[in-house]
C-alpha cells in the first residue's frame, strides 16, 4: 500500500521554513539551580480539543542538538513540542540523570578523559553484553565533569558543531528548565520521563521508580493534573508505580522480543502476547498509554514499503488506552521506502507523507527526533 500526502506540494516550504527557525535558536546557558515551583497542568498547549494529537520532543529535539541536553529539551520547547523526553538511569549516588542509555561512550566525551580510563568494563544489560563506561559506575559530581555529544555525527553532522558544550542534566534540571521555560513562554510543556533497564538498576539496588516519585512529589508534580506521563518497556515497575502515583503511565512496546522484566522472571510472554487484544486489557488495567514502535501499526514489507494498517490503535482505543508512537525522524534512513528522497540516507524525505499515513491510522501522538516538523505538519494537516 502507497500513501501519498496531501501536504506533498506544501512540505518542502515548510520544513525549509522550519529548519531555518530551528539555526536561529541559541544555545542554553548554565543549568537552573535550587528548588522549583509548581504551576505544570495537564492542559495540551496546542489546543483543548480531546482529538489533538500531541508532538512529544524525542530527547527533545534531538534532530538539532546533542539529545538529553537542556539545549535539546529547550529547543524542543520552542519548537512547539507538548512534552519533552527525558530517558533516566541512576548515578553511583543513586541520582537521576538523562542519558538514553547508562552506557554513555556514544552521548559523551568520557573516552577523552584519561581519569576514567579505568572505569572502562563489561557488562551485561537485560542479557546483552555492553563494553563502555556506565553511568552507576560514577557520581553525579564526576559525571558533571563530562560534556555531551552528538550520537549520529554521521547522519547529523551540524549538530557536532555543538559537542563538548553541554552537561549531563539531572532530572531535577530537566524540571527546573521546564518551568523557568513554561513561564517565560506562557506555555504549558510537560514532561515525559523513561525509566530506562528499571530491572538491571533494581538488581544493582539503584531502583529508580522511588527517586523518580520523589522528585515529582518535591516539585509539585505527582498529581493527576500535572503535565507529566511515566514511561517504560518494563511491566512490573509500571504495575508498581500504578499503586504510588496518579500520574498517567504509557506501557511501551517493541515488535520483537519481550519485556526484559518478564523474561528475567522466567515468563514466556512476548511482546506479540501483550500488544494482542487480550494482552491490552490487561495493559489497560495499569497504564493510560500505550507506546508502540512504527512497525507494530504499519508494518514494512522485505523492501520497506508500507504495508496495510494491523490493528493495534483500534485495539488499544477499546480498552481507552492512547497511543504514542515511537519514533519519527525526517532523514531517509529512518523512512518507509515510499517516502525517501533519492538514495541519500542522510537526505531528508517526505516525512509528512509518513505522518499521514500514521495519523490515518488513528494515533493520539507521536515521538519526534525534529518535533517542529511534526508540528508545521499538524498544523497544516488541520488548515487542509
Amino acid at each position: 500500500m502507497t500513501f501519498r500526502s496531501p501536504l506533498r506540494a506544501l512540505a518542502p516550504a515548510a520544513l525549509a521554513a522550519a529548519t531555518a527557525a530551528a539555526l536561529l535558536v541559541g544555545t542554553v546557558g548554565a543549568p537552573s539551580q535550587g528548588a522549583v515551583d509548581t504551576g505544570v497542568s495537564a492542559s495540551s498547549d496546542r489546543g483543548s480539543a480531546q482529538d489533538d494529537v500531541l508532538v512529544f520532543g524525542h530527547r527533545g529535539a534531538s534532530g538539532y542538538r546533542p539529545e538529553h541536553t537542556l539545549a535539546s529539551y529547550k529547543l524542543a520547547m520552542e519548537m512547539g513540542a507538548d512534552y519533552v523526553e527525558p530517558d533516566l538511569v541512576s548515578t553511583r549516588d543513586g541520582r537521576l540523570v538523562a542519558r538514553h542509555e547508562n552506557e554513555i561512550s556514544t552521548t559523551t566525551d568520557v573516552a577523552d578523559h584519561p581519569e576514567f580510563a579505568d572505569r572502562k568494563t563489561t557488562k551485561t544489560i537485560d542479557g546483552v553484553k555492553i563494553s563502555g563506561w556506565f553511568t552507576e559506575d560514577f557520581t553525579l559530581r564526576e559525571l558533571k565533569t563530562l560534556r555531551a555529544k552528538e550520537r549520529l555525527p554521521q547522519t547529523r553532522p551540524a549538530n557536532t558543531r555543538y559537542d563538548g558544550y553541554y552537561e549531563i542534566p539531572t532530572i531535577e534540571e530537566v524540571i527546573a528548565l521546564v518551568k523557568k521555560e513554561n513561564r517565560r513562554r506562557g506555555t504549558n510543556v510537560g514532561i515525559a520521563p523513561e525509566t530506562k533497564h528499571p530491572t538491571y538498576f533494581q538488581g544493582i539496588g539503584l531502583g529508580l521508580e522511588k527517586p523518580l516519585l520523589r522528585v515529582l512529589d518535591r516539585a509539585g508534580l505527582d498529581k493527576k493534573r500535572s503535565k507529566v506521563v511515566i514511561q517504560s518497556f518494563e511491566t512490573t515497575n509500571l504495575k508498581y508505580l500504578n499503586t504510588r502515583t496518579p500520574v498517567p503511565l504509557v506501557q511501551l512496546t517493541s515488535a520483537t522480543g519481550a519485556p526484559y522484566d518478564l523474561v528475567a522472571q522466567g515468563d514466556p510472554r512476548t511482546w506479540a502476547d501483550v500488544t494482542s487484544a487480550s494482552g491490552l486489557r490487561q495493559v489497560a488495567k495499569y497504564a493510560d498509554w500505550l507506546g508502540p514502535e512504527k512497525n507494530q501499526v504499519i508494518p514494512r514489507d522485505a523492501a520497506g514499503f508500507l504495508k496495510a494498517p494491523t490493528s493495534i490503535v483500534r485495539d488499544a482505543h477499546r480498552v481507552g488506552l492512547d497511543v504514542v508512537v515511537y519514533t519519527f525522524r525526517d532523514e531517509n534512513q529512518f523512512l518507509p521506502a515510499d517516502f525517501r528522497d533519492g538514495t541519500d540516507p542522510n537526505t531528508k524525505g517526505d516525512v509528512f507523507a509518513e505522518y499521514d499515513a500514521f495519523l490515518d491510522a488513528g494515533i493520539d501522538a507521536v515521538f519526534a527526533d525534529q518535533p517542529d516538523t511534526a508540528v508545521a505538519y499538524l498544523e497544516l494537516r488541520e488548515a487542509a
